[in-house]
């Protein structure tokens, strides 16, 4: 059946491979799709490939081998001004010697744009970062988060159909930060754009996408919903990488008809699991389970699940939540997270107490 429209993949990278020396492959066989309208975010550690693939898809570097793909035509050949892209950097690239219209003018200019066009266009583009006021001035008048909005503008000045994004937020502080977050994520629905964010900070992944591509070593370890990847993490490097997690060591014991993993621990305890890349009884497996879907009140949970032992270490008060680190199965780091609700125990150091989980929670990962 023939893919419809609305299916196509308006980006795409087709077996793409990157290498700087002719030896050592940065992106590896690189394989995705993205529909139109999509923000995804390539998230992952430094060199990782995630940066290489973005400036590959501008046009600032060549793919050493696959194709590219831009509305299903390949643009590996198409030099960057000619794509149609527009790019957001993290230090702005903000001309000093020009006012903040001059700024927005320019890649208009270059597309031979009328001067009533671009005045109108350039009106609109302020006014859409709310900087509608500020077109006289140059960038050094501006404070940071008004010159990366200035930027945001710049890009969105000429009506893109794609928006690529390279740490755009890394500068700010945490508030702005945040706020910005936001802002890009509407803006970016209201009209409709695709975009592709680059960024390390997890949590900023998490709040802005439709997706999320985790990279690490040059592939791609994981692309899905935010709310999937950090659930349902596929590996331990996703389950590391994507928020904060508890691992445990052990062996799987058995793989039961219902589905669940028999875990035996490291120090001999036994739990339930669900099992995801693991297969055989006696493999090594690295067991993993959210601060926050772990549980010391009996009352919560199933019937029949294993419990286990866990001395509390340490009680941190964080305002919206208690954070409590336990020793679990020698393991001197294994938090806790619960919501500062009135009936909420705060657990005292010393204190033995028993925590367990349910078992779709707890994920058998590699080891």
């Amino acid at each position: 059946m023939a893919e419809s429209e609305s299916d196509a993949a308006f980006v795409e990278f087709e077996r793409v491979q990157k290498s700087y020396d002719g030896e050592t492959l940065v992106v590896k066989d690189l394989n995705l799709k993205m529909p139109r309208g999509e923000f995804l975010t390539m998230l992952g550690p430094s060199g990782s490939g995630k940066t290489t693939c973005l400036m590959m898809l501008a046009g600032f570097e060549t793919a050493t081998h696959g194709e590219i793909k831009l509305g299903g035509k390949p643009i590996n050949n198409i030099p960057p001004h000619k794509r149609g892209i527009g790019m957001v950097f993290q230090n702005y690239a903000l001309f000093p010697h020009m006012t903040i219209e001059e700024n927005l003018s320019f890649p208009l200019e270059v597309r031979n744009i009328g001067k009533s066009d671009r005045e109108a266009k350039i009106k609109r583009a302020l006014d859409m970062v709310e900087m509608g006021t500020f077109g006289a001035r140059r960038p050094a008048q501006l404070s940071g988060g008004q010159q990366q909005r200035v930027a945001l503008a710049r890009a969105l000045v000429f009506e893109p159909e794609l928006v690529l994004m390279d740490e755009p937020l890394g500068a700010l502080d945490k508030q702005l930060r945040e706020k910005m977050q936001f802002e890009i994520t509407h803006l970016a629905h209201q009209l409709g754009i695709t975009v592709v964010y680059v960024t390390h900070d997890q949590t900023e992944a998490l709040t802005m996408s439709d997706r999320v591509a985790v990279f690490d070593d040059g592939r791609i370890q994981q692309i899905a919903p935010p709310d999937q990847l950090y659930e349902e993490p596929e590996n331990s490097f996703v389950a590391q990488f994507i928020g904060e997690n508890n691992t445990l060591e052990g062996v799987i014991k058995e793989i039961r008809e219902n589905g669940l993993a028999l875990v035996q621990l490291d120090d001999g305890e036994l739990i339930d699991c669900t099992p995801v890349n693991v297969s055989q009884p006696g493999e090594r497996t690295r067991v993993s389970i959210r601060p926050e879907r772990v549980e010391y009140n009996k009352a919560r949970l199933q019937k029949g699940v294993h419990t286990l032992k866990a001395e509390v270490l340490e009680f941190i008060y964080m305002g919206d939540i208690f954070r409590t680190r336990l020793r679990v199965a020698g393991n001197d780091e294994f938090i806790v997270k619960t919501r500062n609700a009135p009936d909420q125990e705060r657990l005292q150091p010393g204190q033995q107490i028993e925590i367990g989980w349910l078992p779709q929670d707890c994920r058998a990962l590699d080891a």
